[in-house]
């Protein structure tokens, strides 16, 4: 799976674990993440994402 990094706040959003608070189910892809969904601790767009290989046992 991958994790995308907020570059102005840290945030990271991880597509195994999903963000259940804003209704976004574990296992969604990034690319399946509507274009307007914006962080949710700071506000920075979509866009301001950076993607993560994540290497997981």
């Amino acid at each position: 799976m991958k994790l995308y990094r907020c570059v102005q706040c840290g945030f990271e959003y991880d597509e195994e674990l999903g963000w259940p608070e804003d209704g976004i189910a574990p296992g969604t892809r990034w690319d399946e993440i509507p274009d307007d969904w914006s962080c949710p601790d700071c506000g920075a767009a979509k866009a301001d994402f950076y993607m993560e290989e994540v290497a997981r046992p």
